[in-house]
């Protein structure tokens, strides 16, 4: 994650409980990604969940990369209308 987007995380996250709850859940799938890739074979069931974890993983962190764009975009406005 880009320096930039991991510094507006760290000042939403008070404030925003559902970016809280995305970031929360990305960070726990990344412990267990790990976990997996500590093993040097996995059985059929453990890599059919790996690949389900990694797809839980995107799809959260997709939801906090819009969060972002969202927050992003009202700033944006904010300040184009004192700007007006």
């Amino acid at each position: 994650m880009e320096k930039r987007d991991q510094d507006l995380i760290d000042l939403l996250i008070k404030e925003n409980e559902i970016l809280e709850k995305y970031v929360q859940a990305h960070q726990h799938y990344e412990k267990q990604l790990q976990e997996y890739d500590k093993h040097p074979y996995l059985s059929t069931e453990e890599g059919l969940e790996r690949k389900r974890i990694q797809k839980l993983k995107l799809a959260g962190r997709d939801k906090i990369e819009q969060i972002l764009a969202e927050h992003r975009r009202t700033q944006e406005k904010l300040v184009q209308g004192r700007v007006s």
